[in-house]
């Protein structure tokens, strides 16, 4: 059974590459449902992730470039920024 994290990953990932498809056929290359899918894509627009669906080409993609970041840190370093100036966040 896959993690939330890792369809949060492959979700990541086709929106990158533009091919996610419809919200239905993107939810069945993850794994999940329609209603997940948009609970998921929730999570990436929370977390600053620029998400757009276009009608023409049936895909999400990002209107700029960038990438997610995750790491763990101890509590002492919780809430400081990465060397590339990038926000660290907790999952707690």
């Amino acid at each position: 059974m896959k993690s939330l994290l890792q369809r949060l990953i492959r979700l990541d990932h086709l929106i990158q590459y533009k091919s996610t498809g419809t919200p239905s056929d993107c939810a069945q290359k993850i794994g999940i449902s329609e209603r997940s899918l948009y609970d998921y894509l929730k999570i990436l627009k929370d977390m600053g992730a620029p998400v757009r669906f276009s009608r023409g080409r049936r895909t999400y993609y990002y209107t700029e470039g960038g990438h997610f970041h995750i790491s763990f840190l101890p509590r002492e370093n919780e809430g400081v920024y990465s060397e590339l100036g990038e926000r660290e966040y907790s999952l707690v």
